[in-house]
């Protein structure tokens, strides 16, 4: 590793304006715009980010002031990030998809003066905000349509920023370096907020040296280089893109790629080709889920085709990938396989050129796990949290279990304690929640561990296996662990689950509600007939409740094989009348469900489950995208499902 890549006094502007240097006609950045990939080089992006530096500093952002980021991943959305930085400011990423009313608590505990947005639709937010919270003196906006009319004394363009910005260091040259120069690796480079599962959002405060250990850990580990090509689409907000997008690739060198819009990240991703991807399990989820639904389409032929050599790659596909013997016949059908359907399969997917593939941010069920990595996508788990910059456990090459998250990566102390949770130390670690030393102090102990709140065991080789998070784990009445989460994953790797929350605490069964998959059931009822007006009709059709008893009773089965988790299989379930929504509070906007307010919401449904009844009416407000609310109405049946004989009882 070059000495750029060194944590010791590095700065992420220092390692940029050394890439100026050293790569200056290499492409850092592309976005696709109108249709067309526009790309800026090593030297062009230094040049963009003085020139918005200069402009922040001649409109009064100043040392230690915090910059509010807001929009889809867009190339000057991550400049403003390093322009910020080189004023020694800290930067503050946003999800943007959240409503006025959550963003507000972020700006203001973030005390956010200035904020760099994408669009209309994010200025109109923050003015809807400005209502409650005053503070904000400075919106600048990126793209300017519908801008037009918008004539007020704190909105500038990103271009009027960048042009200030050039007439500031025109007439003081040396203003930019010294204040570059003026960096310590030990300042905090960005304010990441926690999910908020269990409360209000925290600001996570991380240091240059702390996002630049695990960008190097990682690097080395994975022995990535400057030609890697990703493809930026997740949330800037979410600590796994600040790792992957920001982080690496601004330590390896390697290109960043925008897409067009969320509507065309597919057909973007085929177009790029990243070498290198990661997506959380619900994204993998998706694209199994469209497969299915388009193989479920096809002819009799393919479908035959498919599943055959489907069955060769779930025998034989992922020792291939792992280097291992396998027997020459194998070889030769997963061959065929690769060249009629994984190749075409990978190709539809985006997935041909891709090295290496991660998904992190929460559990992936084994069997979506193991589709992926049977037809040659080498997807490997990461274990990480927002404090420790997603970085805690690696899976090496060609050593890759399953159920597992892998070893302890590069750099990284991992222990279990006493209680079952998973500590952790490392150079990798958050500074500080900002404003909150009681919050800290709890998070961090005398050691110097950080105490990430999941449950875990390391198995024989060392590997590490979450169980679930430390306070969802609880014991069945019986005294069987339970793991919601463990359950949850296997229910969705099914494409008609999109969603599913297990009940089971101090309980004598575990029962469950199930979110259906509108467009995966859709497709299925469409084929068969089925006519329905809308996600609540179809989830209450006797026939969905059949097809998801069967899925249900297939995850049962697989239970009752697990000697640990056999006594959790579900009992009965129900299916939804809504899709769980971050809108209406019931998942994070990193679409994890919040328990608790899950089970306070629907206490009525989860009495109906346990107390024996066949069907329960219940009305629910909901959140609609423009801000009104509304009901939905639904008498939701109840249904039993078979369970089965565990290997311990039939011991």
């Amino acid at each position: 590793m070059e000495e750029t890549t060194k944590p010791g006094g590095r700065t992420f502007p220092r390692i940029l304006l050394q890439h100026a240097q050293q790569r200056a006609g290499k492409p850092a950045f592309r976005e696709k715009d109108l249709g067309i990939w526009q790309t800026w080089t090593w030297s062009q992006v230094a040049d963009e980010v003085r020139a918005l530096a200069c402009g922040l500093a001649a409109m009064g952002f100043k040392r230690g002031m915090s910059l509010a980021i807001i929009g889809d991943n867009r190339p000057r959305l991550y400049w403003s990030m390093l322009a910020a930085q080189c004023l020694g400011g800290v930067a503050v990423p946003l999800y943007q998809d959240a409503p006025a009313a959550d963003m507000m608590f972020v700006l203001d505990d973030a005390e956010i003066d200035f904020a760099v947005v994408e669009d209309q639709e994010q200025v109109d937010k923050l003015y809807e905000i400005k209502q409650s919270l005053n503070r904000i003196s400075h919106i600048i906006f990126d793209d300017d349509r519908g801008m037009r009319h918008y004539v007020r004394p704190e909105l500038s363009s990103f271009e009027k920023v960048q042009q200030l910005g050039r007439d500031f260091d025109r007439a003081h040259p040396e203003f930019f370096m010294q204040e570059v120069n003026a960096g310590s690796s030990t300042d905090t480079a960005v304010m990441l907020y926690t999910s908020g599962t269990t409360g209000k959002p925290k600001g996570v405060c991380q240091t240059h040296h702390a996002f630049m250990s695990a960008a190097i850990g990682g690097i080395e580990f994975d022995k990535l280089t400057d030609e890697e090509d990703i493809l930026s689409y997740l949330p800037m907000a979410w600590c796994g893109d600040h790792l992957f997008s920001f982080a690496q690739a601004l330590v390896a060198g390697f290109t960043v790629n925008c897409p067009e819009s969320g509507n065309t990240v597919m057909t973007d991703m085929r177009e790029i080709g990243p070498t290198y991807y990661f997506a959380p399990p619900r994204v993998f989820e998706n694209m199994l889920t469209n497969v299915m639904i388009r193989m479920e389409d096809a002819g009799a032929i393919k479908r035959k085709i498919f599943h055959h050599y489907m069955e060769v790659a779930r025998r034989v596909g992922s020792d291939i990938l792992d280097g291992k013997p396998v027997g020459l016949m194998d070889r030769i059908s997963y061959g065929i396989g690769n060249l009629l359907v994984y190749g075409p399969l990978k190709n539809v997917l985006g997935l041909s050129r891709v090295r290496i593939a991660y998904t992190a941010g929460a559990a992936i069920g084994p069997d979506l796990f193991r589709f992926y990595r049977c037809i040659g996508v080498n997807l490997k788990q990461l274990y990480g949290a927002t404090e420790t910059c997603a970085y805690v456990c690696l899976q090496p090459n060609g050593n890759i279990k399953f159920d597992s998250v892998g070893l302890p990566a590069p750099g990284v102390e991992v222990k279990i304690a006493p209680n079952g949770e998973v500590l952790v130390k490392s150079d990798a670690m958050l500074k500080e929640y900002y404003k909150r030393p009681d919050a800290t102090a709890e998070v961090i102990d005398s050691d110097g561990y950080f105490h990430t709140g999941d449950a875990g065991i390391f198995d024989e080789d060392g590997h590490l296996k979450i169980i679930d998070r430390a306070a969802d784990v609880g014991r069945m009445n019986s005294g069987d662990i339970f793991a919601p989460n463990y359950i949850e994953n296997k229910l969705k790797f099914f494409p008609f689950i999109k969603e599913a929350v297990a009940f089971g605490n101090q309980r004598d069964m575990v029962c469950a509600f199930i979110n259906i998959d509108l467009d995966a059931v859709g497709n299925w009822a469409e084929r068969r007939g089925i006519a329905y007006s809308g996600y609540t009709d179809l989830a209450g059709k006797h026939e969905t409740y059949d097809l998801i008893a069967e899925c249900v009773e297939k995850v049962n089965a697989d239970l009752a094989n697990e000697p640990m988790m056999s006594g959790t299989q579900i009992h009965r379930f129900l299916v939804l009348h809504k899709e769980l929504d971050a809108d209406d509070e019931e998942l994070t906007r990193t679409r994890k469900v919040r328990r608790r307010f899950v089970g306070e919401k629907y206490k009525v449904l989860i009495e109906a489950l346990y107390s024996g009844r066949t069907s329960q009416y219940i009305e629910t407000q909901v959140k609609f995208e423009d801000g009104r609310t509304g009901m939905v109405a639904a008498d939701l049946r109840i249904v039993d499902v078979k369970t089965f004989s565990s290997l311990k009882k039939a011991a």
